[in-house]
């Protein structure tokens, strides 16, 4: 069996057998890989946590013949303990590796995706303040790279522009964005909701992330939700895990 090398985070893994387990990777070069570690179930696995969600990883494939492959060597770049040890951040996370799992496309090289997806990590682990909107905007940008940029500046259905009075009053990705007062169908929003997800997908991204806590921040983490769900057509489990009420 052919051997190759890669960089990949670990999305999720599920069991094999007595002692083994099936890994999914997000991975730079080949795109989402489900590999097989063998062992890894054992006390004194070769392996150890560095399999475990959400690390990246360095690694050394056996290219199997059918769609699984088999990992053969592991050795972590990064396993974000920052995330690991606030159940918050490792919240957020999983909301990103669950959206990039249903994302992403087996074998079809991404590096974008997987650069993406470790700079939101290594983000969600280094700030001091946790940022309600890091999700969210991940999954703005993930929805953008995917070709599903919303339109925000004028009615995705009549053209009408915001900016000769036309009051954009509503938001449905399946029509393309906002939509005017005629047109409204899906989820009211706010003209202040659209103008943070304009600075978000504009390249005001590191100041919309800087937004403290609020009703507004909410609006929009949850719209990013909401849209996402519909672009996948699921429900995105880890994404409502700390709902309250």
């Amino acid at each position: 069996m052919p051997l190759y090398r890669d960089q990949g985070v670990a999305l999720r893994h599920y069991k094999l057998g007595e002692a083994d387990r099936i890994v999914v990777f997000m991975t730079a070069g080949h795109g989402k890989v489900r590999a097989v570690a063998k062992g890894i179930r054992k006390t004194k696995s070769r392996f150890g946590s560095r399999l475990e969600p959400p690390t990246n990883v360095n690694l050394l494939f056996y290219e199997g013949r059918g769609e699984l492959d088999i990992v053969s060597q592991a050795e972590a770049i990064d396993h974000f303990r920052p995330i690991r040890d606030d159940l918050d951040r490792m919240t957020d996370a999983m909301s990103m590796l669950e959206a990039v799992d249903h994302t992403a496309q087996e074998r079809q090289p991404d590096a974008r995706l997987y650069q993406m997806l470790v700079a939101a990590l290594r983000t969600l682990a280094d700030r001091e303040r946790r940022s309600p909107l890091l999700v969210g905007a991940f999954y703005w940008k993930l929805l953008s790279m995917e070709g599903f940029g919303p339109v925000l500046d004028q009615c995705s259905t009549c053209g009408a522009a915001a900016s000769v009075g036309a009051q954009l009053v509503a938001f449905d990705l399946t029509e393309g964005g906002a939509l005017c007062r005629d047109c409204r169908r899906g989820r009211p929003v706010s003209p202040e909701a659209l103008g943070l997800l304009t600075r978000i997908l504009g390249g005001g991204l590191a100041g919309a992330l800087q937004e403290p806590d609020s009703a507004l921040t909410q609006e929009v983490a949850a719209l990013a939700v909401h849209s996402m769900e519909q672009h996948l057509e699921r429900r995105l489990r880890a994404a409502h895990a700390l709902d309250r009420g």
